[in-house]
Order: structure tokens, then sequence, then C-alpha cells
């Protein structure tokens, strides 16, 4: 596991020192020794190693990392180039789309979001290769709270974009009067009719960080071509 560095350091440093998070490690450290486990080992911490706390303005929270080869890399929802865009993702594109106009692009690597200051955050880090959910109940929810209790006692604007009743769950979290809270169904083909389409949460999103005196997010993904 990479070593969390920056201005993340300070508010999880006591996390360190807790005893869920020794054995989370030795799990954790267990897992890649003795299996395959996604994302690689250096990419576990990367929503925090690409989106500072400091700059965080938005947070989208995933479950956990995707599970079959080459597609995790740190990042809820996101994908490494060359890699098919997950139905989720598509979803995701489809109400870009519409809302905002945006072209879908062809590929699902989120990194200009969270360069922007977008936390691509799932709630587990880890899984073992082609079995979803598998380090649930390890340890790692108690450490990506702790994540979500260092945005939310920032005292500025964040936007928080809960999609689904798992990322739903951690709006009790959330008390500061400046955040903005936006719930919906989650994207996946199985919930996104529901309400996830339509639900315009990027607009209102740029529309309150503009309120609020700040840059909006540039959602737009742009296509690669070789």
């Amino acid at each position: 596991m990479s070593a969390i560095d920056g201005d993340w350091l300070v508010p999880l440093k006591e996390e360190f020192h807790k005893p869920y998070y020794k054995h989370l490690y030795e799990t954790v450290k267990q897992e890649y020794q003795n299996g395959t486990v996604y994302p690689p080992a250096d990419d576990i911490y990367n929503a925090l190693h690409y989106t500072p706390l400091s700059d965080v303005k938005v947070v989208i929270i995933g479950q956990d990392p995707y599970h079959e080869p080459g597609q995790a890399h740190g990042l809820s929802f996101s994908v490494l180039p060359g890699i098919k865009t997950p139905p989720s993702l598509q979803n995701i594109y489809k109400e870009l789309a519409d809302d905002l106009g945006l072209e879908i692009p062809n590929h699902g690597c989120l990194t200009k979001w969270a360069r922007q200051g977008v936390l691509l955050l799932n709630t587990v880090l880890t899984v073992r290769a082609h079995q979803a959910n598998s380090h649930a109940g390890i340890g790692w929810e108690e450490f990506t709270d702790a994540v979500i209790r260092a945005v939310e006692a920032q005292d500025r604007p964040v936007v928080f974009l809960l999609w689904g009743s798992h990322a739903g769950k951690k709006a009790s979290m959330i008390h500061h009067p400046k955040h903005l809270v936006l719930k919906a169904p989650h994207p996946s083909p199985l919930s996104a009719y529901r309400g996830f389409f339509g639900c315009k949460h990027f607009s209102q999103c740029n529309d309150f960080l503009k309120g609020e005196g700040l840059e909006p997010i540039d959602w737009q993904i742009e296509s690669m071509y070789n």
C-alpha cells in the first residue's frame, strides 16, 4: 500500500494507529501476497493522491473497485484508457450529455475530474479478482468514513453527489451548512431509470459552485485518439 502524504495526512494520521487499521493493513497485505487483488497496490490511495484535501470541491462516492483485469486504478467509477467503459459510467456519461450537452467520450478515465477537485472515493478500496465486494467488512469502511469526515469538516462549500442507497447512507455524516448534498439512485443499469437519469446533478453542482464564487467543474472528458 502506497503512503498517504500531503494535507490528507493531518486528519487521517490517527487512523493508522487504531486497531482496525492494523488489522486492515495486515489483511490487505496477505490478500495481495496470496492472490490477485485490484487495483495495483500503488494505486489504492489514488483518489487522495490526485485530489488534495484542500482542492476538494465535489465528492462522488462509489462502493468498491472494479474486479476484472485492467479496470481499477483507485478512482471510483473510472477505468484506465483502453478499457471498455463500464455500464454505470456509460449512464453517467448519458446523464452528462442530457444535462449539460456534453459529448460522450470513447474511454472511461476520469483523472481530469480528480485533478479539478472531484474526490472519486470508493468506500472499500480493494477487491479480489472476479469477486465484487469481497473486501467489504475488513476495515476499509471505517477508514473511508474518516476521509468523508475530513472533507465534511472543511469550512468551505463542498458538493456531495450520493448515488444509490449505499452512498446515500453517508448523508447522515454531512452536517456543515456550507455543503450541498445531492442524492439520486445509482447509475447502474438496474436502477438508473428510477431517477438517476434526469437528476441534473452536474448542472446543479456547477450552479452551486458558481453561486459560491468557485470555479465550476469542466465535466467534459475528451475522447482519446491514436
